[in-house]
């Protein structure tokens, strides 16, 4: 009997590149294999020229994704555990932000530890309204070690993140959107419509502006205003190199002269 693939991709005509985890039975949880199969994937993704946007989701109804496969590390040693960190886990605290490209998370059910942390890493998120989320590592002796630490007190303020890590509580999708931590919220059954209706619309621009405006609006979360706005600078000289501006330049010019 084949083994079912861990996720699961298709490219539409429109560039989208819709990416499903794929393992339902777990929650979508990430076990080693997967975890490995995503590293390659999202710089694959961000090269091919037929890809404007991604779109990320979970299989089934129950959950986005509930984070690492605990089943599968309960088999691993503390040595192995510790290397996986180093050389593999700590890879993928930042390959998907590292994307050039437009990243949408389309949530479906439980969004938690890991599974969150990766829609931190993600542009947009579009929660069903019965999105559950949370951050349960302290309340099983560890920590969010995937990147929440350290994202999550610039998006909701250092006490709240403080709250949410400490007590591993809960939170529901109207509570999400209150904090800021997704964009919209729909009924269950059009979670993917509306992602898959915001990535055409950015797809439908040139490339090249919404790139480097993600460059700089990542830009800022690193570094203070005065080199944000001078990283500014350099990517917007960017998009005027590009025969996409050109492009757009020459309609409008063209307009103008009809009208």
């Amino acid at each position: 009997m084949a083994t079912a693939a861990l996720h699961l991709l298709d490219i539409d005509k429109d560039g989208i590149a819709l990416v499903t985890l794929n393992r339902p039975a777990a929650l979508n949880s990430i076990n080693r294999a997967l975890r490995l199969e995503l590293l390659a994937l999202w710089p694959e993704l961000d090269e091919r020229k037929d890809v404007k946007v991604i779109v990320i989701t979970g299989a089934g109804d129950k959950a986005f994704c509930t984070g690492a496969d605990l089943k599968e590390r309960s088999t691993r040693s503390t040595e192995e555990m510790v290397h996986d960190r180093h050389y593999l886990t700590s890879k993928s605290t930042n390959a998907l932000a590292s994307v050039s490209k437009p990243v949408i998370a389309a949530i479906k059910g439980y969004c938690m530890a890991g599974g969150f942390e990766m829609v931190l890493q993600c542009d947009i998120s579009i929660a069903a309204d019965n999105a559950i989320f949370s951050l349960p590592e302290c309340t099983h002796g560890f920590f969010p070690g995937g990147g929440a630490c350290q994202r999550l007190p610039k998006l909701v303020g250092y006490q709240l993140a403080k709250e949410l890590i400490f007590t591993g509580r809960r939170w529901d999708a109207q509570e999400a959107k209150a904090l800021g931590l997704v964009n919209k919220i729909v009924p269950a059954g059009k979670v993917m419509d509306e992602a898959m209706t915001m990535a055409r619309k950015i797809a439908s621009y040139p490339s090249i502006g919404i790139i480097q405006a993600k460059r700089a609006l990542n830009q800022s979360m690193e570094v203070g205003l005065s080199a944000g706005l001078k990283f500014d600078v350099e990517a917007w000289v960017g998009c005027m190199h590009s025969d996409e501006w050109k492009e757009k330049l020459g309609g409008f010019v063209r307009k103008e002269r009809k009208s």
